[in-house]
């Protein structure tokens, strides 16, 4: 969770805490009159726990003070452009997702891209993606359009051949050995991948096992023409755009692409990867 969040989300409390103390209601008050538990109106108030927007409905309500609604909903607004739960977004289903990355990719002129784990979605061949996004909505509980979120996932790769763009990508060798679906498909999943290598729009660097760096593989992060960094988390997805954030993820960027190999070096790592997938 970023900094900017926790901070956002604290004034968020505070504010609504005032709202509160102006009514001359105690916490205690105020959840018996929404039905709630304390303890909830103590985390809302604190920063602990992010309102909805129906919590927010519910206490200006409580409280008489509905001309503050609007205010409130803009700034859990805010909150939401820098952090996006992973269930709030998936809600409406993994094509939703999809397409909402599509239109950030199409957009973007230069993406530098850095994932530990997985194969980006960019590059990922159908049987590939079906097992990643399965795997996601049996663990959210979000809707189960894997077909349609498949086929918006393959639509998003259209923009690899559009003139114009350019993807630096950086993968972790690791990414190359985490089993997503059958090893069959694993192995055309490796095929693919070497394909993208001769790609004009596409820069691809693979960052081996022991070597030396100066960083640890946190996590996956997208930036977008150095103006916006999207950084995936277990249970959300981060939206920083300022400038500090920016600089800081470009630079360790940098740092991983100076650690990675690429063109005939990183083509033999996935071939290498791919061969535990063949074997009788």
């Amino acid at each position: 969770m970023s900094t900017d969040f926790q901070q956002g989300r604290a004034a968020l409390g505070a504010r609504l805490r005032e709202l509160r103390t102006e009514a001359d209601l105690t916490g205690k008050q105020l959840a018996a009159r929404l039905g709630w538990q304390p303890s909830k109106v103590s985390r809302l108030e604190n920063g602990r726990q992010t309102a909805t927007v129906a919590d927010l409905e519910a206490w200006v309500a409580a409280l008489g003070a509905i001309d503050d609604l609007h205010e409130l909903k803009a700034r859990l607004r805010g909150l939401e452009t820098s952090y996006r739960s992973w269930k709030r977004q998936l809600a409406a289903g993994h094509r939703a997702v999809q397409e909402g990355h599509a239109l950030q990719e199409s957009q973007a002129k230069i993406v530098h891209l850095f994932e530990s784990g997985i194969i980006p979605g960019i590059f990922q061949t159908p049987e590939y993606a079906r097992g990643v996004l399965t795997d996601v909505s049996d663990r959210i509980g979000s809707p189960r359009d894997i077909e349609a979120g498949v086929r918006a996932r393959m639509q998003r790769q259209e923009v690899l051949y559009r003139p114009g763009r350019h993807f630096h990508a950086l993968l972790w060798e690791g990414a190359l050995h985490v089993v997503r679906c059958a090893p069959e498909a694993m192995a055309a999943q490796l095929d693919r991948l070497c394909g993208v290598i001769g790609l004009d729009t596409v820069t691809l660097g693979v960052i081996p096992f022991g070597v030396r760096t100066t960083f640890s593989p946190m996590h996956g992060f997208w930036i977008m023409d150095e103006r916006l960094v999207v950084a995936e988390t277990w249970n959300a997805e981060l939206w920083l755009d300022s400038t500090d954030d920016v600089t800081l993820y470009r630079k360790i960027w940098n740092l991983m692409a100076a650690s990675a190999v690429y063109e005939h070096k990183a083509h033999r790592l996935i071939t290498r990867a791919r061969d535990q997938f063949t074997r009788p």
